[in-house]
């Protein structure tokens, strides 16, 4: 079974969501992980909006990546420029991807704008999990 972690900053939103669809669309293929540089806690706009997708992550935590060093993963995939460049070493021969995904926490606004953001960026995310696993786990 592929072992993938997915790395933030803070491990609250953008982490938390890829880790909740890499599990909906690897379908049991795959042990999925998710941490930060640093522990935000998860943020409860982003369990809401998966929430809203048929997708439950209000059971995740927020976690260092430091508590991961020594599982051996298959897979690394940053969602935030900010991880990429602050993470520390990680031995690993895992294949490393990345993309920079928007930080819908730092939107500003009405109610409704902010959930839109967030809405908006879960579904770039649900995108991007969906062709890896398409792309990378044998179906």
């Amino acid at each position: 079974m592929k072992r993938i972690l997915v790395l933030c900053i803070g491990n609250s939103c953008r982490s938390q969501i890829a880790e909740g669809y890499l599990r909906y669309f690897a379908k049991g293929r795959a042990e999925v992980f998710s941490a930060g540089v640093e522990t935000h806690g998860v943020n409860p706009r982003a369990v809401a909006t998966m929430k809203e997708d048929g997708i439950e992550i209000s059971h995740h935590t927020s976690n260092n990546v430091e508590e991961y060093k020594r599982i051996p993963f298959d897979y690394i995939i940053t969602v935030c420029n900010n991880a990429k460049e602050r993470c520390p070493f990680f031995p690993s021969n895992a294949q490393k991807f990345h993309r920079d995904f928007p930080d819908p926490a730092k939107a500003i606004g009405t109610e409704d704008e902010i959930s839109s953001e967030f809405r908006r960026v879960r579904e770039m995310i649900k995108d991007y999990c969906r062709k890896f696993v398409e792309d990378n786990l044998d179906i």
